[in-house]
Protein backbone atom coordinates (compact mmCIF):
# COMPACT_ATOMS: atom_id res chain seq x y z
CA UNK A 1 0.00 0.00 0.00
CA UNK A 2 0.86 3.40 -0.91
CA UNK A 3 2.21 5.61 1.99
CA UNK A 4 0.11 9.04 2.33
CA UNK A 5 1.43 11.79 0.04
CA UNK A 6 2.72 14.74 2.76
CA UNK A 7 0.33 17.75 2.42
CA UNK A 8 2.66 20.81 0.52
CA UNK A 9 3.56 23.07 3.49
CA UNK A 10 2.61 26.79 3.62
CA UNK A 11 4.68 29.42 1.45
CA UNK A 12 5.43 31.15 5.08
CA UNK A 13 6.92 28.16 6.84
CA UNK A 14 9.91 28.83 8.48
CA UNK A 15 13.03 27.42 6.33
CA UNK A 16 11.58 26.81 3.63
CA UNK A 17 13.25 29.25 1.84
CA UNK A 18 15.98 31.50 1.78
CA UNK A 19 16.54 33.58 5.60
CA UNK A 20 16.76 36.83 3.65
CA UNK A 21 14.86 39.36 5.17
CA UNK A 22 13.67 42.34 3.53
CA UNK A 23 15.01 46.04 4.88
CA UNK A 24 13.60 48.53 7.51
CA UNK A 25 10.89 50.35 5.51
CA UNK A 26 11.25 53.23 3.31
CA UNK A 27 8.22 53.17 0.92
CA UNK A 28 4.62 53.25 2.02
CA UNK A 29 2.69 51.70 -1.22
CA UNK A 30 -1.30 53.14 -1.39
CA UNK A 31 -2.89 49.66 -3.60
CA UNK A 32 -2.06 46.55 -2.46
CA UNK A 33 -3.12 44.74 -5.58
CA UNK A 34 -1.52 42.31 -7.85
CA UNK A 35 -0.14 44.86 -10.39
CA UNK A 36 2.28 46.02 -7.75
CA UNK A 37 3.37 43.10 -6.11
CA UNK A 38 4.30 42.09 -9.67
CA UNK A 39 5.96 45.46 -10.90
CA UNK A 40 7.24 47.63 -8.34
CA UNK A 41 7.74 44.98 -5.57
CA UNK A 42 9.67 43.30 -8.22
CA UNK A 43 11.55 46.10 -9.10
CA UNK A 44 12.42 47.18 -5.79
CA UNK A 45 13.75 43.50 -4.98
CA UNK A 46 16.39 43.51 -7.52
CA UNK A 47 17.18 47.16 -6.53
CA UNK A 48 17.70 46.30 -3.08
CA UNK A 49 19.72 43.03 -4.19
CA UNK A 50 22.06 44.84 -6.23
CA UNK A 51 22.21 48.14 -3.53
CA UNK A 52 20.93 47.71 -0.87
CA UNK A 53 19.24 49.94 1.35
CA UNK A 54 16.65 50.77 3.44
CA UNK A 55 13.63 50.33 0.89
CA UNK A 56 11.56 47.95 2.74
CA UNK A 57 7.55 48.53 1.65
CA UNK A 58 4.94 48.96 4.00
CA UNK A 59 2.07 48.34 1.69
CA UNK A 60 -1.72 49.48 1.89
CA UNK A 61 -4.51 48.00 1.02
CA UNK A 62 -7.75 50.27 0.59
CA UNK A 63 -10.33 48.06 1.50
CA UNK A 64 -10.06 44.22 1.12
CA UNK A 65 -7.62 42.14 3.77
CA UNK A 66 -7.32 38.93 1.41
CA UNK A 67 -4.10 39.92 0.04
CA UNK A 68 -2.85 41.50 3.79
CA UNK A 69 -4.28 38.45 5.96
CA UNK A 70 -2.22 36.14 3.51
CA UNK A 71 0.26 38.24 3.42
CA UNK A 72 0.67 38.37 7.33
CA UNK A 73 0.03 34.42 7.09
CA UNK A 74 2.95 33.86 4.80
CA UNK A 75 5.88 35.54 6.38
CA UNK A 76 4.81 38.49 3.96
CA UNK A 77 5.11 36.43 0.74
CA UNK A 78 3.75 35.77 -1.90
CA UNK A 79 5.32 34.06 -5.24
CA UNK A 80 5.05 35.74 -9.01
CA UNK A 81 4.51 33.44 -11.48
CA UNK A 82 5.76 34.61 -15.02
CA UNK A 83 3.41 33.00 -17.77
CA UNK A 84 3.86 32.14 -21.15
CA UNK A 85 3.56 29.59 -24.08
CA UNK A 86 6.52 28.44 -23.36
CA UNK A 87 5.98 27.47 -19.62
CA UNK A 88 6.26 29.19 -16.38
CA UNK A 89 8.69 30.66 -14.19
CA UNK A 90 8.63 31.54 -10.74
CA UNK A 91 10.40 34.28 -7.61
CA UNK A 92 9.60 35.22 -4.75
CA UNK A 93 10.32 38.76 -3.65
CA UNK A 94 11.06 39.81 -0.53
CA UNK A 95 10.42 43.42 0.04
CA UNK A 96 7.21 44.00 1.78
CA UNK A 97 7.98 44.50 5.53
CA UNK A 98 4.15 44.83 6.50
CA UNK A 99 0.38 45.71 5.39
CA UNK A 100 -2.79 46.76 6.59
CA UNK A 101 -5.97 48.13 5.04
CA UNK A 102 -6.71 51.45 5.42
CA UNK A 103 -10.67 51.07 5.76
CA UNK A 104 -9.94 49.09 9.10
CA UNK A 105 -7.19 51.43 10.12
CA UNK A 106 -7.37 54.82 8.79
CA UNK A 107 -6.03 56.92 11.12
CA UNK A 108 -2.52 54.49 10.37
CA UNK A 109 -2.11 55.68 7.19
CA UNK A 110 -1.24 59.34 7.07
CA UNK A 111 1.13 58.55 10.19
CA UNK A 112 2.71 56.30 8.39
CA UNK A 113 3.03 58.42 5.36
CA UNK A 114 4.44 60.87 8.39
CA UNK A 115 6.95 58.91 9.65
CA UNK A 116 10.55 59.99 8.76
CA UNK A 117 11.69 56.95 8.25
CA UNK A 118 9.12 57.30 4.77
CA UNK A 119 11.13 58.79 1.84
CA UNK A 120 8.86 57.27 -0.77
CA UNK A 121 4.63 57.10 -1.20
CA UNK A 122 3.86 55.22 -3.96
CA UNK A 123 0.43 54.80 -5.62
CA UNK A 124 -1.41 51.99 -7.71
CA UNK A 125 -4.54 52.95 -6.71
CA UNK A 126 -6.33 52.84 -10.72
CA UNK A 127 -7.35 56.34 -12.29
CA UNK A 128 -10.63 55.86 -10.36
CA UNK A 129 -8.90 56.54 -6.88
CA UNK A 130 -7.75 59.58 -7.51
CA UNK A 131 -11.05 61.26 -6.81
CA UNK A 132 -10.95 63.76 -9.24
CA UNK A 133 -13.64 64.54 -12.16
CA UNK A 134 -12.83 63.12 -15.45
CA UNK A 135 -14.64 65.93 -17.28
CA UNK A 136 -12.41 68.75 -15.31
CA UNK A 137 -9.37 67.13 -14.51
CA UNK A 138 -9.83 68.56 -11.32
CA UNK A 139 -10.66 67.42 -7.24
CA UNK A 140 -14.25 65.90 -7.30
CA UNK A 141 -15.10 68.13 -4.00
CA UNK A 142 -19.08 66.98 -4.79
CA UNK A 143 -17.34 63.61 -3.70
CA UNK A 144 -18.63 62.57 -0.19
CA UNK A 145 -15.18 60.87 0.48
CA UNK A 146 -13.06 63.89 -0.42
CA UNK A 147 -15.94 66.22 1.91
CA UNK A 148 -14.77 63.47 4.23
CA UNK A 149 -11.20 64.00 4.49
CA UNK A 150 -11.67 67.85 4.19
CA UNK A 151 -13.30 67.89 7.84
CA UNK A 152 -11.66 64.58 9.03
CA UNK A 153 -7.55 65.35 9.32
CA UNK A 154 -6.82 62.01 11.19
CA UNK A 155 -8.82 58.87 9.21
CA UNK A 156 -8.69 60.34 6.10
CA UNK A 157 -10.54 57.89 3.19
CA UNK A 158 -8.80 58.69 -0.19
CA UNK A 159 -5.00 58.74 -1.58
CA UNK A 160 -5.27 62.16 -1.98
CA UNK A 161 -6.71 62.88 1.42
CA UNK A 162 -4.44 60.88 3.18
CA UNK A 163 -1.36 61.91 1.53
CA UNK A 164 -2.39 65.30 2.12
CA UNK A 165 -2.82 64.47 6.01
CA UNK A 166 0.67 62.42 5.82
CA UNK A 167 2.55 65.37 4.46
CA UNK A 168 0.98 68.18 7.48
CA UNK A 169 1.67 65.35 9.88
CA UNK A 170 5.55 65.42 8.58
CA UNK A 171 5.27 69.55 8.60
CA UNK A 172 4.39 69.25 12.17
CA UNK A 173 7.62 66.90 13.40
CA UNK A 174 9.95 66.55 11.22
CA UNK A 175 9.96 68.26 8.13
CA UNK A 176 12.43 65.46 6.00
CA UNK A 177 11.40 65.79 2.16
CA UNK A 178 9.70 62.45 0.52
CA UNK A 179 8.41 61.84 -3.09
CA UNK A 180 4.94 61.24 -4.07
CA UNK A 181 5.42 58.86 -7.05
CA UNK A 182 1.87 58.07 -8.88
CA UNK A 183 2.11 54.54 -11.03
CA UNK A 184 -1.26 54.82 -12.66
CA UNK A 185 -2.18 54.91 -16.44
CA UNK A 186 -2.78 58.78 -15.70
CA UNK A 187 -1.16 61.23 -18.45
CA UNK A 188 1.63 63.21 -16.63
CA UNK A 189 0.74 61.16 -13.74
CA UNK A 190 3.56 63.04 -11.55
CA UNK A 191 2.01 66.49 -11.95
CA UNK A 192 -1.69 65.48 -12.18
CA UNK A 193 -1.23 64.06 -8.61
CA UNK A 194 0.63 67.43 -7.51
CA UNK A 195 -2.20 69.66 -8.65
CA UNK A 196 -5.00 67.17 -6.63
CA UNK A 197 -2.95 67.30 -3.68
CA UNK A 198 -2.56 70.93 -3.77
CA UNK A 199 -6.11 71.48 -4.69
CA UNK A 200 -7.61 69.67 -1.64
CA UNK A 201 -4.49 71.54 0.43
CA UNK A 202 -6.43 74.99 -1.32
CA UNK A 203 -9.81 73.82 0.47
CA UNK A 204 -8.75 74.00 3.70
CA UNK A 205 -8.92 77.43 6.13
CA UNK A 206 -6.63 80.12 4.89
CA UNK A 207 -4.00 79.94 7.31
CA UNK A 208 -3.99 76.22 7.37
CA UNK A 209 -3.45 76.06 3.42
CA UNK A 210 -0.78 78.46 2.90
CA UNK A 211 1.08 76.93 5.62
CA UNK A 212 0.39 73.34 3.37
CA UNK A 213 1.21 74.62 -0.08
CA UNK A 214 4.34 76.35 1.20
CA UNK A 215 5.70 73.06 2.75
CA UNK A 216 4.85 71.31 -0.18
CA UNK A 217 6.79 73.27 -2.63
CA UNK A 218 9.34 73.01 -0.67
CA UNK A 219 9.76 69.68 0.77
CA UNK A 220 8.20 67.29 -1.58
CA UNK A 221 8.62 66.03 -5.37
CA UNK A 222 5.98 64.31 -7.42
CA UNK A 223 8.11 62.43 -10.50
CA UNK A 224 5.90 61.33 -13.65
CA UNK A 225 5.96 57.74 -14.33
CA UNK A 226 5.16 54.88 -16.85
CA UNK A 227 4.57 51.30 -15.59
CA UNK A 228 3.13 48.97 -18.09
CA UNK A 229 3.03 44.72 -17.23
CA UNK A 230 0.22 42.96 -17.62
CA UNK A 231 -1.19 41.31 -14.48
CA UNK A 232 -4.43 39.04 -14.82
CA UNK A 233 -6.49 38.36 -11.29
CA UNK A 234 -5.24 35.60 -9.11
CA UNK A 235 -7.49 32.55 -9.58
CA UNK A 236 -7.32 28.53 -8.16
CA UNK A 237 -5.29 27.69 -11.94
CA UNK A 238 -2.63 29.31 -10.21
CA UNK A 239 -3.01 28.60 -6.53
CA UNK A 240 -2.51 24.88 -8.23
CA UNK A 241 0.11 25.80 -10.26
CA UNK A 242 2.28 26.98 -7.41
CA UNK A 243 1.54 23.51 -5.26
CA UNK A 244 2.24 21.45 -8.74
CA UNK A 245 5.24 23.24 -9.53
CA UNK A 246 7.15 24.59 -6.22
CA UNK A 247 5.53 22.38 -4.12
CA UNK A 248 4.43 24.52 -1.25
CA UNK A 249 0.80 26.76 -0.74
CA UNK A 250 0.31 30.50 -1.46
CA UNK A 251 -2.73 31.83 -0.88
CA UNK A 252 -2.06 35.06 -3.23
CA UNK A 253 0.84 34.00 -6.19
CA UNK A 254 0.47 36.72 -8.80
CA UNK A 255 0.40 35.72 -12.57
CA UNK A 256 2.02 38.19 -15.11
CA UNK A 257 3.22 38.07 -18.31
CA UNK A 258 7.20 38.19 -18.30
CA UNK A 259 7.68 41.58 -20.17
CA UNK A 260 8.03 44.17 -18.03
CA UNK A 261 8.41 48.51 -18.22
CA UNK A 262 9.26 51.15 -15.95
CA UNK A 263 10.08 54.48 -16.93
CA UNK A 264 10.24 57.53 -14.31
CA UNK A 265 11.33 60.87 -14.29
CA UNK A 266 14.85 61.07 -11.87
CA UNK A 267 12.94 63.41 -9.22
CA UNK A 268 13.72 61.96 -6.12
CA UNK A 269 14.07 64.43 -3.22
CA UNK A 270 14.59 61.94 -0.56
CA UNK A 271 16.53 59.65 -2.48
CA UNK A 272 15.65 56.18 -4.18
CA UNK A 273 16.37 52.67 -5.03
CA UNK A 274 18.62 51.21 -7.55
CA UNK A 275 16.20 50.87 -9.76
CA UNK A 276 17.87 50.27 -12.75
CA UNK A 277 18.96 47.21 -11.51
CA UNK A 278 15.68 45.74 -12.33
CA UNK A 279 15.41 47.42 -15.55
CA UNK A 280 13.98 50.66 -14.62
CA UNK A 281 14.58 53.37 -16.99
CA UNK A 282 14.97 57.08 -16.37
CA UNK A 283 13.85 59.59 -19.24
CA UNK A 284 13.48 63.10 -19.29
CA UNK A 285 10.48 62.01 -22.04
CA UNK A 286 8.41 59.96 -19.56
CA UNK A 287 5.64 62.34 -21.38
CA UNK A 288 6.38 60.40 -25.04
CA UNK A 289 6.51 56.96 -23.33
CA UNK A 290 3.13 57.80 -21.40
CA UNK A 291 1.75 58.54 -24.65
CA UNK A 292 2.72 55.01 -26.32
CA UNK A 293 1.51 53.30 -23.17
CA UNK A 294 -1.75 55.24 -22.64
CA UNK A 295 -3.13 55.29 -26.58
CA UNK A 296 -1.09 52.86 -28.38
CA UNK A 297 -1.37 49.99 -25.47
CA UNK A 298 -4.49 50.83 -23.39
CA UNK A 299 -6.38 52.52 -25.68
CA UNK A 300 -6.22 49.69 -28.27
CA UNK A 301 -6.06 47.18 -25.46
CA UNK A 302 -10.38 48.91 -24.42
CA UNK A 303 -11.13 48.55 -28.13
CA UNK A 304 -10.35 45.30 -27.97
CA UNK A 305 -11.65 44.17 -24.73
CA UNK A 306 -15.20 45.79 -25.27
CA UNK A 307 -15.49 44.10 -29.14
CA UNK A 308 -14.22 40.85 -27.73
CA UNK A 309 -17.00 40.87 -24.92
CA UNK A 310 -19.63 41.67 -27.02
CA UNK A 311 -18.81 38.82 -29.68
CA UNK A 312 -18.68 36.69 -26.60
CA UNK A 313 -14.99 36.30 -26.01
CA UNK A 314 -14.06 35.40 -22.53
CA UNK A 315 -10.10 36.78 -22.75
CA UNK A 316 -7.91 39.36 -25.10
CA UNK A 317 -6.41 36.27 -26.85
CA UNK A 318 -9.90 34.99 -27.59
CA UNK A 319 -10.61 38.28 -28.94
CA UNK A 320 -7.58 39.51 -30.78
CA UNK A 321 -7.73 35.80 -32.83
CA UNK A 322 -10.87 37.14 -34.41
CA UNK A 323 -9.50 39.32 -37.92
CA UNK A 324 -11.78 41.51 -37.28
CA UNK A 325 -11.17 42.78 -33.71
CA UNK A 326 -7.45 42.28 -34.91
CA UNK A 327 -7.62 44.50 -38.10
CA UNK A 328 -10.07 46.88 -36.00
CA UNK A 329 -7.46 47.25 -33.60
CA UNK A 330 -4.44 47.44 -35.79
CA UNK A 331 -6.41 50.06 -37.38
CA UNK A 332 -7.00 52.73 -34.67
CA UNK A 333 -3.49 52.07 -33.25
CA UNK A 334 -2.06 53.25 -36.66
CA UNK A 335 -4.36 55.91 -37.92
CA UNK A 336 -6.26 57.32 -34.87
CA UNK A 337 -3.98 57.17 -31.97
CA UNK A 338 -0.47 56.96 -33.08
CA UNK A 339 -0.79 60.99 -35.18
CA UNK A 340 -1.40 62.15 -31.69
CA UNK A 341 1.75 60.69 -29.62
CA UNK A 342 4.82 62.04 -30.09
CA UNK A 343 7.08 58.70 -29.88
CA UNK A 344 10.47 58.88 -27.88
CA UNK A 345 13.47 58.88 -29.76
CA UNK A 346 14.96 55.53 -30.27
CA UNK A 347 11.34 53.69 -30.56
CA UNK A 348 10.66 51.64 -33.43
CA UNK A 349 6.48 51.71 -33.56
CA UNK A 350 6.60 49.30 -35.84
CA UNK A 351 8.36 46.80 -33.65
CA UNK A 352 6.27 48.11 -30.34
CA UNK A 353 3.07 47.38 -32.41
CA UNK A 354 4.20 43.93 -33.48
CA UNK A 355 5.13 43.50 -29.57
CA UNK A 356 1.76 44.38 -28.12
CA UNK A 357 0.08 42.06 -30.32
CA UNK A 358 2.30 38.99 -29.34
CA UNK A 359 1.94 40.11 -26.12
CA UNK A 360 -2.37 40.62 -26.57
CA UNK A 361 -1.95 36.64 -27.84
CA UNK A 362 -0.35 35.24 -24.92
CA UNK A 363 -2.67 32.60 -24.29
CA UNK A 364 -0.96 30.69 -21.47
CA UNK A 365 -1.90 34.32 -19.25
CA UNK A 366 -5.28 34.34 -20.01
CA UNK A 367 -6.42 38.14 -19.69
CA UNK A 368 -10.04 38.81 -19.28
CA UNK A 369 -12.08 41.10 -21.66
CA UNK A 370 -14.18 41.96 -18.38
CA UNK A 371 -10.99 42.58 -16.37
CA UNK A 372 -9.75 44.87 -19.33
CA UNK A 373 -13.09 46.70 -19.74
CA UNK A 374 -13.85 48.06 -15.78
CA UNK A 375 -13.61 51.76 -15.15
CA UNK A 376 -14.08 52.38 -19.07
CA UNK A 377 -15.63 56.16 -17.85
CA UNK A 378 -12.33 56.70 -15.91
CA UNK A 379 -9.84 55.06 -18.53
CA UNK A 380 -11.22 56.14 -21.70
CA UNK A 381 -11.09 59.99 -20.69
CA UNK A 382 -7.90 59.39 -20.40
CA UNK A 383 -7.46 57.99 -23.84
CA UNK A 384 -9.95 59.18 -26.68
CA UNK A 385 -10.23 63.22 -25.98
CA UNK A 386 -7.37 64.30 -27.33
CA UNK A 387 -6.41 61.55 -30.60
CA UNK A 388 -10.09 62.13 -31.41
CA UNK A 389 -10.10 65.80 -31.17
CA UNK A 390 -6.48 66.49 -32.83
CA UNK A 391 -8.49 64.46 -35.35
CA UNK A 392 -11.28 66.21 -35.94
CA UNK A 393 -10.59 69.18 -36.14
CA UNK A 394 -8.28 68.23 -39.44
CA UNK A 395 -11.87 67.35 -40.57
CA UNK A 396 -11.63 63.78 -40.21
CA UNK A 397 -13.64 61.73 -38.52
CA UNK A 398 -12.36 59.41 -35.98
CA UNK A 399 -13.93 56.30 -36.62
CA UNK A 400 -13.03 53.63 -34.23
CA UNK A 401 -12.41 55.80 -31.43
CA UNK A 402 -16.18 56.76 -31.75
CA UNK A 403 -16.94 52.70 -32.64
CA UNK A 404 -14.63 52.24 -28.80
CA UNK A 405 -16.68 54.51 -27.33
CA UNK A 406 -19.98 53.07 -28.42
CA UNK A 407 -18.52 49.45 -27.90
CA UNK A 408 -17.98 50.78 -24.06
CA UNK A 409 -21.58 52.08 -23.72
CA UNK A 410 -22.57 48.67 -25.13
CA UNK A 411 -21.42 46.94 -22.57
CA UNK A 412 -21.78 49.02 -19.61
CA UNK A 413 -25.28 50.64 -20.48
CA UNK A 414 -27.17 48.43 -23.19
CA UNK A 415 -30.64 49.77 -24.64
CA UNK A 416 -33.69 47.92 -23.61
CA UNK A 417 -33.79 44.41 -25.65
CA UNK A 418 -30.04 44.23 -25.96
CA UNK A 419 -27.80 41.44 -24.16
CA UNK A 420 -24.76 42.04 -24.07
CA UNK A 421 -23.62 39.09 -22.25
CA UNK A 422 -22.07 37.59 -19.31
CA UNK A 423 -18.46 39.27 -19.82
CA UNK A 424 -19.79 42.69 -20.72
CA UNK A 425 -22.14 42.41 -17.37
CA UNK A 426 -18.77 41.41 -15.03
CA UNK A 427 -17.16 44.57 -16.23
CA UNK A 428 -17.11 46.94 -12.64
CA UNK A 429 -17.52 50.38 -13.65
CA UNK A 430 -18.15 53.41 -10.79
CA UNK A 431 -20.80 54.80 -13.73
CA UNK A 432 -22.88 52.02 -14.35
CA UNK A 433 -25.82 52.95 -12.08
CA UNK A 434 -25.81 56.18 -13.81
CA UNK A 435 -25.08 54.94 -17.24
CA UNK A 436 -27.81 52.35 -17.17
CA UNK A 437 -30.54 55.18 -16.33
CA UNK A 438 -29.63 57.49 -18.70
CA UNK A 439 -29.42 53.81 -20.89
CA UNK A 440 -33.30 53.24 -19.58
CA UNK A 441 -34.57 56.66 -20.61
CA UNK A 442 -32.87 56.68 -24.23
CA UNK A 443 -34.96 55.13 -27.21
CA UNK A 444 -31.72 54.95 -29.36
CA UNK A 445 -27.91 54.92 -30.06
CA UNK A 446 -27.54 58.63 -30.67
CA UNK A 447 -30.05 59.45 -27.42
CA UNK A 448 -27.79 57.26 -25.40
CA UNK A 449 -24.80 58.71 -26.89
CA UNK A 450 -26.18 62.72 -26.47
CA UNK A 451 -27.07 62.23 -22.94
CA UNK A 452 -23.64 60.47 -22.61
CA UNK A 453 -21.37 62.67 -23.84
CA UNK A 454 -23.30 65.73 -24.52
CA UNK A 455 -25.29 66.23 -21.10
CA UNK A 456 -22.91 64.35 -18.54
CA UNK A 457 -19.38 64.80 -20.40
CA UNK A 458 -18.31 61.36 -20.05
CA UNK A 459 -15.29 62.09 -22.31
CA UNK A 460 -14.51 65.78 -21.27
CA UNK A 461 -16.13 69.29 -21.79
CA UNK A 462 -14.51 69.33 -25.36
CA UNK A 463 -15.75 66.34 -27.01
CA UNK A 464 -19.43 67.55 -25.22
CA UNK A 465 -19.45 70.09 -27.93
CA UNK A 466 -18.57 67.95 -31.25
CA UNK A 467 -21.89 66.99 -32.44
CA UNK A 468 -20.18 64.79 -35.16
CA UNK A 469 -18.67 62.65 -33.15
CA UNK A 470 -21.61 62.23 -30.84
CA UNK A 471 -23.82 61.25 -33.70
CA UNK A 472 -21.21 58.92 -35.35
CA UNK A 473 -20.51 57.05 -31.78
CA UNK A 474 -24.95 57.26 -31.77
CA UNK A 475 -25.00 55.34 -35.01
CA UNK A 476 -22.60 52.87 -33.88
CA UNK A 477 -24.38 51.96 -30.82
CA UNK A 478 -27.30 50.80 -33.01
CA UNK A 479 -25.17 49.04 -35.81
CA UNK A 480 -23.82 47.35 -32.57
CA UNK A 481 -27.55 46.32 -30.95
CA UNK A 482 -28.92 45.61 -34.23
CA UNK A 483 -26.11 43.52 -35.97
CA UNK A 484 -23.25 43.13 -34.11
CA UNK A 485 -19.16 43.92 -33.86
CA UNK A 486 -18.36 42.70 -37.04
CA UNK A 487 -20.92 44.76 -38.67
CA UNK A 488 -20.03 47.77 -36.70
CA UNK A 489 -16.29 47.19 -37.26
CA UNK A 490 -17.07 47.05 -41.26
CA UNK A 491 -19.32 50.35 -41.27
CA UNK A 492 -15.97 52.20 -39.59
CA UNK A 493 -14.00 50.71 -42.60
CA UNK A 494 -16.83 52.12 -45.51
CA UNK A 495 -18.61 54.86 -43.42
CA UNK A 496 -19.66 56.17 -46.84
CA UNK A 497 -22.09 53.32 -47.66
CA UNK A 498 -24.21 52.45 -44.36
CA UNK A 499 -27.78 50.37 -45.18
CA UNK A 500 -27.99 49.36 -42.00
CA UNK A 501 -26.63 52.70 -39.90
CA UNK A 502 -30.45 54.29 -39.41
CA UNK A 503 -31.04 55.32 -35.52
CA UNK A 504 -32.76 52.54 -33.13
CA UNK A 505 -35.95 53.60 -32.23
CA UNK A 506 -38.50 52.35 -30.14
CA UNK A 507 -41.97 53.30 -30.51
Amino acid sequence: MASPKTPPLSLGTPGLISSRIAPPAGIVHLGLGNFHRAHQAVYTDAAIKAGGGDWGIIGVSSRSSTVTDAMHAQDMLYTVVEISPEGSGFSIPRVHTDAFVAAKDPERVPLAIGDSVTRIVSLTVTENGYTYSPSTGSLNLADPAVQHDLLNATAPKTPIGQILRGLQHRARTHSEPITILSCDNLADNGHHTQRLVREFASRLPAAEATETLAWIDAHASFPSSMVDRIVPATTEHYRALVAEERGYIDAIPVPAEPFSMWIMEDNFIAGRPMWEAGGAVFSNDVAGYEQLKVRLLNGTHSLIAYLGALSGAATIPESVAQAHIEQAARTVLRDEYLPSVNVPAGVDVGAYEEQLFSRWRNSALGHRTSQVGSDGSVKLRQRIPLPALKMLDAGTMPQLLALTTAAYLSCLAPLGGFEPGEHADAMEDPARRLLSGLAAQSRSGHELAESVLADHHLLGEELAERTDFIERTGEFIDILHSHGPLAAIADAGNPTSRPHAAHRSTP
